[in-house]
């Protein structure tokens, strides 16, 4: 569970998606540094028709690498530049492992050690780091790893509202999408829908693996979703750090992502993108891939 090895099949569906896009001769092309419109169209469908939040084509972009630990420490780049001398995250009920993580990007990382009670232990402890600006930042892992602990809505609406307070950007990490299974979960177009902190708050990215939802672990992908406010904040932190316009959207794709990936793979955002198609249409059902928790542990 440390790792989060999905311990399935890689899904077909991907696959000879990926397939034919080689035959086609992607594989001579760079692709557009912020995502092939194919996997921005179908991600901005999938976060819709599962989520029930309207996504920009604009601000959904690719992630490479994928795993939580380098991909949340590279994405919170940005972030933690926005304020000079403020480039701390707060992370709250995250991976244990994003600490180091933080630390190998020059930023420190304060885990939240309350316990999540009926959201008074996040309100308690999370505006009071706040209200000394100390933390630019909040990371979410939802359900979490290694513990399988599920913030609920209310939690959730607590972490937006602080985030809308004091200016703080929320990362939040969907890997295990939809698997707190003590709710039906991963019906397109139907409720319910799993919680998230962007029916709360205007500053959030958002989060999605191939790995556990269709066991792509191998292919290292994932898109985030950069909401349209966030996307277009202009920081002048920003502007001076990296000579560029200073608006967060142009910033994290073209000082940050392409500048430590040098883009994805083509064929691989292909696949990515033909499955998340098949299980916006409801072709391909979402289905479980890592172990049920015991049910003391699943939530």
């Amino acid at each position: 569970m440390d790792q989060g090895s999905p311990g399935l099949p890689a899904n077909r569906v991907g696959v000879e998606a990926e397939k034919a896009a080689l035959d086609r001769g992607v594989g001579a092309q760079y692709p557009a540094a912020d995502g092939i419109p194919e996997l921005k169209r179908e991600a901005s469908r999938f976060v819709k028709a599962f989520v029930d939040i309207d996504a920009s084509r604009r601000g959904l972009v690719y992630l490479r690498p994928v795993r939580w630990l380098p991909r949340s420490g590279r994405s919170s780049l940005p972030h933690s530049a926005c304020r000079e001398k403020i480039r701390s995250c707060l992370s709250i009920r995250d991976f244990p492992s994003r600490n180091p993580s933080c630390a190998s990007s020059g930023r420190s990382g304060n885990s939240s050690t309350s316990t999540i009670i009926g959201g008074r232990g996040v309100e308690g402890e999370a505006g009071e780091l706040s209200e000394t600006r100390r933390h630019r930042g909040y990371c979410l892992l939802n359900p979490n790893n290694p513990a399988w602990i599920c913030l609920e809505d209310s939690e959730l609406a607590i972490i937006g509202e602080l985030s809308t307070r004091y200016g703080v950007i929320v990362l939040e990490d969907m890997a295990y999408f939809c698997m707190d299974f003590r709710q039906d979960l991963g019906q397109p177009w139907k409720a319910p829908y799993p919680p998230t902190v962007a029916r709360y708050t205007d500053n959030y990215i958002l989060m999605l693996s191939s790995s556990k939802i269709f066991s792509y672990a191998g292919q290292r992908m994932a898109v985030a979703c950069v909401s349209d406010k966030l996307f277009d904040t202009h920081y002048p932190a920003l502007a001076e750090r990296y000579g560029d316009s200073g608006v967060f959207g142009q910033t994290f794709v073209a000082s940050v992502l392409y500048m430590i990936t040098s883009g994805c793979t083509a064929s691989t955002q292909y696949g990515y993108a033909e499955m998340l198609r098949a299980a916006t249409d409801g072709e391909l059902i979402l289905q479980p891939t890592c172990v049920n928790m015991p049910d003391g542990l699943n939530g």
